[in-house]
């Protein structure tokens, strides 16, 4: 590769999916010792463009050129032979493998596999995680952070020349973030070219030394690092924003409603002007954890006599490093496992030995972080992961028998009700967006006057008008006296939605903040970090 050329360049690459355009004649350049920011809203053909680069799709028209070559890229180990890595939103890792056999698996040097090796970036791995893995641990009990942070790892052994980044920092905390970020810049200052896809302008801007931004599978716009200099960021910002959404301002978005204080706790009205129309009945539901402790044994960090209340109507925050204890609470009030000790109660009663389906019934859901894996079946339709949880019941099925009409009329009215785009509701869910895979999860966790609800990390990998829909869901929940539970490592997000605030770490609830005054970041920051208020 010469100066004169970039290292990669797309021309013209076009891909249909039957009568959808996915890509739609999109260029970029991406040049050595560049970050390119590749921006837009869910659906806008990032994840196409990104398949088509690791070998997973190929373009109906157009080309790849790398180093001033033209290659066709036909699998993904020619794409990792060409020199592109690429770091997926949802985990290329194997969970049913140890995470040094995952590591040892990018291993490319020769025929025997390098178990020292291995072993040395593992160390240099878990000097940099508030919460280290051990070489032995299945990677399916890690956290979703943890893994991401080893995905992350394992491509960049690979020494690509080429370096593509779906959505990084969405799983990361704090901390993970900024490590992550220096360890970019560490790439590009060694002559890499780097492909960054995300929703977070703040990254774009910090990092972009170029910016595209697609809209409906089409370029809308290209900003060069001099245009994005002269512009400011605020501008920048804007223009940004208009070139994803069609010209529309942020207001009018309500992207400027991002950064507002919760509402007070029970308000006596439904949810506000702008949101959609509520099917919600008033409920009054009150979540009380007494004590709750899982046992050790895994890479999981245990709960330890974790205790808490959710009142009717109110958004409990809970912040911490991801990997602390987070996916074992949700799953304990979900009813997807059982505490050693400690109780679960609902209104009062003990629910702690219900299962799942119990729990659905009594109005307990959960919206889980990991979509892919365990939101939803990739392979089944939208309208039957719409239906996951209420297999066989009436009026779907009838005699053993689904009933498909039933099925798609009840998949059609929540599409239109959430905003689910699909070709059709017999397209498979795992085709869709992020986006819309996260308005599959709303939508069936939350049909039928939810009294309790958990997320964990909502918003993450969604762009601002997606999140700020999440967002609106949550606090008409509230609204009309739900329980929420917010799981999240977005300060920003905890602080704009929560009443209270808890911290997790390792396993222990540190400290719970009033969200009031000036000084909340601050007292979380110091919670996280090991301190006392």
């Amino acid at each position: 590769m010469n100066g004169t050329s970039p290292a990669l360049r797309v021309r013209n690459l076009t891909k249909r999916f039957g009568e959808v355009i996915a890509n739609d004649a999109v260029s970029i350049d991406a040049w050595a010792g560049e970050v390119h920011c590749l921006l837009g809203e869910n659906g806008a053909g990032k994840s196409t463009l990104i398949a088509m680069l690791a070998g997973l799709q190929q373009p109906d028209a157009g080309f790849i050129e790398l180093g001033g070559a033209t290659h066709p890229i036909t699998s993904p180990a020619e794409a990792i032979e060409r020199g592109i890595g690429v770091v997926y939103q949802h985990s290329a890792l194997i969970p049913s493998m140890t995470v040094l056999e995952n590591l040892m698996l990018s291993q490319r040097e020769g025929f025997w596999v390098n178990r020292t090796t291995a072993l040395a970036h593992l160390a240099a791995l878990n000097a940099t995680l508030d919460s280290p893995v051990g070489p032995d641990d299945r990677l399916s009990s890690l956290s979703l952070g943890q893994r991401q942070q080893l995905d992350i790892a394992r491509v960049m052994w690979q020494r690509p020349r080429v370096l593509v980044l779906d959505e990084p920092t969405s799983m990361l905390g704090g901390q993970g973030i900024e490590e992550l970020l220096a360890s970019v810049r560490e790439v590009v200052s060694q002559g890499v070219a780097v492909i960054l896809v995300t929703h977070k302008l703040d990254e774009a801007l910090a990092l972009g030394d170029r910016v595209t931004v697609l809209r409906a599978g089409r370029v809308a716009r290209r900003f060069e690092g001099s245009e994005l200099s002269a512009l400011g960021e605020d501008r920048a910002r804007g223009e940004i924003v208009a070139a994803m959404f069609g010209g529309a301002e942020p207001s009018a978005l309500g992207l400027d409603r991002l950064d507002r204080r919760p509402r007070p706790l029970s308000p006596s009205k439904g949810a506000g002007e702008g949101t959609r129309p509520s099917s919600l009945s008033r409920c009054t539901a009150t979540l009380v954890l007494e004590g709750v402790t899982t046992s050790p044994g895994s890479a999981l960090v245990p709960l330890d006599g974790v205790t808490l209340q959710i009142s009717a109507g109110e958004i409990l925050g809970l912040a911490g490093v991801d990997g602390q204890g987070q996916r074992q609470l949700a799953e304990i009030i979900a009813g997807q496992c059982a505490p050693s000790a400690g109780r679960v109660l609902l209104d009062g009663d003990d629910i702690t030995k219900m299962t799942v389906r119990e729990r659905q019934l009594l109005g307990v859901r959960y919206v889980t972080d990991d979509r892919l894996g365990e939101g939803i079946v990739g392979s089944l339709s939208v309208a039957l992961n719409l239906l996951l949880k209420r297999i066989g019941e009436r009026p779907f099925w009838r005699f053993g028998c689904m009933r498909r009409d039933e099925v798609r009329e009840h998949a059609n009215h929540l599409s239109a009700q959430y905003g689910i785009r699909a070709s059709s509701s017999d397209a498979a869910a795992g085709t869709l967006s992020g986006g819309n895979i996260q308005k599959i999860l709303l939508a069936r966790e939350l049909e039928g006057d939810p009294k309790v609800v958990v997320f964990h990390k909502p918003s993450y990998g969604l762009d601002s008008r997606t999140v700020q829909f999440v967002h609106d869901e949550m606090r008409r929940l509230a609204e009309h006296g739900a329980a929420v539970l917010l799981m999240s490592t977005e300060l920003d997000e905890l602080t704009s939605l929560s009443h209270r605030i808890a911290v997790l770490s390792r396993g222990s609830i540190v400290g719970v903040v009033e969200n009031e005054g000036e000084a909340v970041r601050e007292h979380i920051g110091t919670l996280v970090a090991g301190g006392a208020l």
